[in-house]
This record gives C-alpha cells, sequence and structure tokens, in this order.
C-alpha cells in the first residue's frame, strides 16, 4: 500500500484524490490546504489539516497548488523524509528537498467534472532513482499513460497545451458568442468540433488543415472580416489566417 497526503484542495487536488480513493493499492492519508474552509469537501472521506506540522509521514506527499506558491511549500517541507512531487507544469524540479519530483497530468480540469485518469498522461521526474521508482509506482495505480520527462521538454509541453487547450477553447468561446448574437445554437458547431478534434490527433494537424485561409479564399475572408464588429476579434482572425497561410506558403 502506497500511502499519499495531498498539499491543495483545488481541482488538481480534488481529482487526485478521487483517482488515489478509487485504487486498490495507494490510501490517501490527509489532504491539507491552508484554509480549513476549503476542506470541506475532503471532510468524512479521509483525514484533513491546516497546519503543515500536522502532517504524517507517508511515502508521497502530492503538492498541487498554484504555481507561484509550490516552492515556498517545499522550501518549509524540505526536512521531510517522503518524496515530495509537485504537480506543475512549468515550475522546475525544485532542489529543495532531498527527495523531490514532479508528478505532471497533462490534461485539463474542472472540479465537477469527471475525468478518466488511465487515460491522462502523468510525466514523472525525480531528483535520484529511488524517487522516481516511487513516483513511477504510484503513477501505475491511476494512469496506463506514464511518461519520464525533463524539466526543459515539461515547460515545452505546458506551452503546447496552452496552444491546443487554453488557446482553442478561447476560440470555441468566440464562436459561441458569435452564434449568440446571431441566434444560431452552438450545438450546431459540436460535429464540427469533436471531427477536428479527431483528425487531429490521429494525423499531424498540418496535414489536416482545412478553411478559407488556406484555400486563399480572398472573397470570404473579406467576408468574414467585414462581419466581425469587434476589433479584437478581427486582429484574431487576421493573425490566423496571416500564420496560416505562411505556414503553407500561400500568397498573402
Amino acid at each position: 500500500m502506497i500511502k499519499v497526503s495531498i498539499i491543495g484542495s483545488g481541482n488538481v487536488a480534488t481529482h487526485f484524490y478521487k483517482a488515489f480513493a478509487e485504487s486498490d493499492t495507494v490510501k490517501v492519508i490527509q489532504v491539507y490546504a491552508r484554509n480549513d474552509k476549503n476542506l470541506k469537501h475532503f471532510k468524512g472521506k479521509t483525514n484533513t489539516c491546516s497546519r503543515l506540522e500536522d502532517l504524517e509521514e507517508v511515502d508521497v506527499l502530492i503538492i498541487a497548488i498554484k504555481d507561484d506558491a509550490v516552492n515556498g511549500i517545499i522550501e518549509k517541507l524540505k526536512n521531510r523524509k517522503e518524496v515530495i512531487a509537485h504537480t506543475s507544469g512549468s515550475v522546475p524540479m525544485s532542489n529543495l528537498a532531498s527527495k523531490n519530483g514532479v508528478f505532471y497530468p497533462l490534461q485539463t480540469f474542472s472540479k465537477d467534472t469527471a475525468v478518466d485518469f488511465e487515460t491522462i498522461p502523468l510525466c514523472l521526474e525525480a531528483s535520484d532513482k529511488e524517487s522516481y521508482t516511487v513516483l513511477e509506482k504510484l503513477a501505475s495505480t491511476i494512469s496506463d499513460k506514464v511518461f519520464p520527462i525533463s524539466s526543459e521538454q515539461r515547460k515545452s509541453l505546458h506551452l503546447s497545451a496552452v496552444f491546443v487547450c487554453n488557446f482553442t477553447n478561447h476560440l470555441y468561446q468566440i464562436g459561441e458568442e458569435l452564434c449568440k448574437q446571431n441566434e444560431v445554437p452552438f450545438e450546431i458547431l459540436h460535429a464540427l468540433i469533436t471531427e477536428t478534434s479527431r483528425k487531429a490527433t490521429e494525423n499531424s494537424p498540418k496535414d489536416v488543415q482545412t478553411g478559407p485561409a488556406i484555400r486563399n479564399d480572398e472573397k470570404t475572408l473579406a467576408s468574414h472580416l467585414n462581419q466581425l464588429t469587434n476589433e479584437k476579434y478581427s486582429e484574431i482572425y487576421k493573425l490566423l489566417t496571416q500564420s496560416i497561410q505562411t505556414t503553407y506558403g500561400k500568397k498573402l
């Protein structure tokens, strides 16, 4: 049995707790949050605490908090004996603790949206072989996709993830807004979103690009820009059109 405690009570911490709680080989000993009010979701399910001094000794401490607070927490925990691993995509592996690592789930999380952890890539890094083995064993209890990823590789992955997830979702939001303005159900675009994602994951995205930009359909491009009354959206449209045409060698 692998004993784990989780530092944090947000989206990532909540989903890790659920995944570990469903595993027969992992026991969540405690969940920590600085504000006791944030622990109400965990009370009655596992032990909770709001003081770092009250954390019991475990095999792995998972730190699932905001990026800019990670090193401050690790500094306070540096004299502990267990493996201390954070879940950030952008924070380098810390050298503040003797046994430290990274336990980064490459996925977008919302508290009330269920995820299948078996399909989520877990990117691991550790300060030594022994610590990596512990993290790998823990990761394998909840995911079928476990990868050794260095801090430099993880920085690049996190940047890529912002493009394919956060930026793409913002474009979905713009599309939904345009639909609402014209009283069109956004649901009509759902099948297109699903098919676009499917093609991008089964092929190189560069090989399946479609649309008026790659066709250099000037009349359609001009028509779209005429429809956009929001200047910010016009600039986004122009920038993405230019990027697509530059990528495929089209005449601008």
